[in-house]
């Protein structure tokens, strides 16, 4: 008895030192990939025209990269779920170099998408590289999840929504608790080198009051709907554009050659790039009391779509955060709420809804804007969770069936 919870402890210490690894090489690397990045949106926001018209010639450049190096890697998150799923063992240490590469072009010529999707990939690949060495009982899986973890916390410093999220991602509805020590180590390790390394973490302090009235409940109520349908509509337009664009323009580099110069087009004529980039523009205007149109989180979210579609690299976090931000700000206005506090409930409610989550979105709340307004979160975070029509931005997520207790998914279709 005494050698058999021995050897269970043996393993659990084992899995915390492998997990801390992981968090210090995926903070490390996201240090690098975030802090280039937040130099390249700088330097394209000071030169804007000279800048966007190259876009189509960028993503030629991102698509010949992938084709010379590794054709298999620009699938990027799906290579991520199929390793949780077990559909495959390996996922290519070439991805880290190419994916970091080729999202710092998208956002060098303006393309706008985001920057988890990278992070959660690279932290993914080094994961996976560990697990590959050490033989351990669902070692590849909870070490992937961990690798999630630190990618996702190296990133944005939010350790336990990054441990959440990565937990809860691969099948929405369900916890992977198996994973839960090994995330959380290797998302902390992650946060604080990354942090250490010069990364900043983006916080705002949130000084309105929310009075507590019927009419307000009725109020968050009607914004936590529109967040959910936000979010579940951003998710769904983002799978039929994919298809359809795919299906009209079948040689990818026509596809992106093509899509590139009309995307160029529209960033220029809608307000010199404004819904460009990652979308932190946005994001500080929300925050700020800067100017916010009520049609800004529509055309983010349009050019999203659109520059994702196309085949340019990033993700769809930070542009959900922007996008949700923005349409907070036009709700507030709308319904007479606070602007801030509403502006931070959809930054996470929207994100929580286009990604199928729950506890994450409500853990960003808290861990971006104090934990201070986190029963708020809580609140219109799980209504914008109920009212997603049940979509999500990661096609190979599955979904957790309570009526017989398995996941499902595409691949079991």
């Amino acid at each position: 008895m005494f050698r058999k919870y021995l050897q269970m402890y043996r393993g659990i210490l084992l899995c915390a030192l492998v997990s801390l690894g992981i968090g210090i090489i995926a903070g490390m690397i996201d240090a690098v990939f975030g802090r280039t990045l937040l130099w390249i949106t700088d330097f394209r926001m000071a030169h804007a025209l000279l800048l966007v018209p190259f876009l189509p010639l960028g993503g030629l450049l991102i698509l010949w990269m992938y084709k010379r190096f590794s054709q298999e890697s620009f699938k990027g998150m799906s290579l991520v779920f199929e390793a949780g799923f077990g559909f495959r063992d390996r996922i290519p240490a070439v991805l880290i170099p190419l994916v970091m590469v080729s999202t710092w072009i998208t956002h060098l010529f303006g393309g706008s998408a985001g920057r988890e999707g990278v992070a959660v990939q690279l932290g993914a690949t080094v994961a996976n590289a560990f697990s590959r060495r050490i033989d351990l009982p669902n070692g590849p899986r909870i070490f992937l999840i961990a690798g999630m973890a630190a990618g996702f916390a190296g990133l944005f410093q939010t350790p336990l929504a990054a441990t959440f999220f990565a937990m809860e991602v691969l099948v929405a509805g369900s916890l992977q608790y198996e994973a839960l020590l090994p995330a959380i180590t290797a998302a902390y390790a992650a946060s604080y080198t990354s942090h250490w390394l010069g990364l900043e973490k983006f916080t705002v302090k949130l000084s309105e009051a929310m009075i507590v009235e019927p009419s307000t409940i009725l109020k968050l109520i009607a914004a936590g709907i529109a967040f959910g349908i936000v979010g579940g509509l951003f998710a769904h337009f983002l799978d039929i554009s994919k298809n359809r664009f795919s299906t009209l323009i079948k040689d990818p580099f026509k596809k992106i050659a093509f899509m590139g110069c009309v995307l160029a087009v529209l960033l220029l004529v809608f307000q010199m790039g404004r819904y460009g980039g990652l979308g932190t523009n946005l994001i500080l205007a929300s925050f700020s009391g800067e100017m916010i149109y009520s049609y800004d989180w529509l055309l983010k979210l349009a050019l999203t779509v659109l520059t994702l579609s196309a085949g340019y690299q990033g993700g769809e976090v930070t542009p959900l955060f922007a996008i949700g931000a923005s349409l907070g700000v036009v709700l507030a206005k709308l319904l007479g709420l606070p602007v801030m506090l509403t502006a931070a409930l959809g930054y996470a409610a929207v994100f929580g809804s286009a990604t199928n989550t729950l506890l994450a979105p409500i853990l960003i709340g808290a861990e971006v804007f104090g934990s201070s307004n986190v029963v708020y979160f809580a609140a219109v975070c799980s209504l914008a969770y109920v009212f997603n029509g049940n979509r999500t931005i990661y096609s190979k997520q599955k979904k957790f069936n309570y009526f017989d207790g398995q996941a499902s998914g595409e691949e079991d279709q």
